[in-house]
């Protein structure tokens, strides 16, 4: 005996099983879009085998498509030639490479030259003469 409050199943309409199934397939059908441009994967690096030497197959030079070419050019470059702005977070991270401001070796404020005091001069040349000397043993030797 079954509960009162318990509903019973109908049992299954295959004619509204199928009509289901059918409007399914005609939904996938509509917006199911057939990929047929198909070329090589530029993420992905070419690997070209050298064919048999007196093949008449390989020796017949192919076109160059040159929108492959692009494509393969535009994948090796780096990502601020390719983007105007950075795609994720970590490329934000260097992705403007220029100076704020440009060097001007004639203003002193931000121009700090290489200068020599005099120790630092007498000891390059006492550098200066003990390689030197080290040279003209090393050649009187061998």
């Amino acid at each position: 005996m079954a509960a009162k409050g318990s509903i019973e199943k109908e049992p299954m309409n295959f004619v509204h099983k199928n009509a289901i199934l059918c409007e399914t397939v005609n939904k996938e059908n509509r917006t199911q879009k057939l990929y047929t441009n198909y070329s090589i994967n530029p993420f992905k690096p070419l690997h070209v085998i050298a064919g048999k030497p007196n093949s008449k197959y390989d020796s017949e030079d192919g076109e160059e498509d040159p929108h492959f070419k692009k494509i393969i050019a535009r994948a090796n470059q780096e990502p601020t030639k390719k983007f105007t702005t950075p795609q994720t977070e970590a490329q934000e991270i260097g992705w403007v490479t220029r100076p704020l401001l440009e060097k001007d070796r004639g203003d002193r404020r931000l121009s700090f030259p290489h200068q020599m005091s005099e120790m630092t001069k007498y000891m390059e040349t006492f550098w200066r003469i003990e390689e030197a000397k080290k040279i003209n043993t090393d050649a009187n030797t061998t």
